[in-house]
């Protein structure tokens, strides 16, 4: 198995020495867990994200997806969440060591995320998961609440050494926003990484979540991706266009607007920059494009 050049470089960007050995350990451990679970690796290409890296397997005749990721720590709260789903609305979980990372997963097509479906479709799909995944969260998941927290506390100093990116104004907003909605613990399971490339084609569903990165709370909190990840689109010729997507994002989602205009707010600043720390370009841009739309 050989590691992707991109993701290789990216590990090693965003965590220096510690990132370089991990990768250059990554086809042993995936050696590891195919002998574990009785795994035959595809003849494909592996596929990545920014934390982990997924390959294709075969356990006898049942198609698989491996999945090793860099390790937070953040493997066994995903394994949580995908048992606690038991593939309603989201990948099956297989087989889970969250000791060195690794999921076993069904096999979803990868080729195939609704990115490559028009914008207003895609939402829809995309709001009707939301719901569905918005379950009871099982024990031992961060909150909102310390999340927040972390926002209001942090953001002004983050915001002072990348030189004030941010209208003070909006950074202000987010804060506050952040602070008053991070004190409503609903106790619901939150998929915290739902963008459109997460939500992949299945064969028991026509659509099923991925790489979950759950927190507890309450579902707006994942509404923002759903904005920022295609504020570019083609479809968004206006800031009204913006306001529809959350509109739509809000109705399909069964979700209380006021909660879901707050979460976008205090998200995009966050992400704006997270996305300036990290080196990002093109995403930044769309955070203070959605937050254009809804702060004016």
């Amino acid at each position: 198995m050989i590691v992707p050049g991109e993701f290789a470089e990216w590990r090693s960007r965003v965590d220096g020495e510690e990132g370089r050995s991990w990768v250059a350990a990554l086809p042993e451990l995936v050696r590891q867990l195919c002998v574990d679970w009785g795994l035959t690796l595809d003849d494909t290409p592996p596929e990545h994200g920014g934390s982990g890296l997924v390959v294709m397997a075969h356990r006898r005749h049942q198609a698989c997806a491996l999945k090793v990721s860099w390790p937070t720590g953040t493997t066994a709260d995903e394994a949580r969440a995908l048992r606690t789903w038991d593939g309603a609305g989201a990948v099956r979980l297989l087989g889970a060591r969250p000791d060195i990372g690794g999921l076993l997963m069904e096999r979803l097509n990868q080729r195939r995320s609704l990115r490559g479906l028009g914008l207003w479709e895609a939402a829809e799909v995309a709001g009707t998961l939301l719901r569905r995944l918005a379950v009871p969260a099982p024990p031992g998941l961060r909150s909102l609440g310390e999340i927040a927290d972390d926002m209001v506390e942090r953001l002004p100093s983050r915001q002072r050494t990348l030189g004030d990116p941010i209208p003070p104004a909006w950074l202000d907003t987010a804060r506050g926003l952040a602070a008053d909605l991070g004190a409503e613990d609903h106790g619901t399971l939150i998929h915290a990484d739902l963008h459109y490339g997460n939500v992949l084609a299945g064969e028991r569903e026509p659509w099923l979540a991925v790489d979950p990165r759950p927190v507890r709370g309450r579902p707006e909190f994942s509404v923002p991706e759903l904005l920022w990840t295609r504020a570019d689109d083609d479809a968004i010729g206006s800031d009204a266009d913006l306001r529809r997507l959350l509109a739509m994002l809000v109705e399909t989602g069964e979700l209380e607007p006021r909660a879901a205009n707050g979460w976008a707010v205090a998200r995009c600043v966050d992400y704006w920059l997270w996305g300036l720390e990290n080196g990002l370009t093109t995403d930044p841009v769309r955070c203070h494009r959605v937050l254009g739309a809804l702060l004016g």
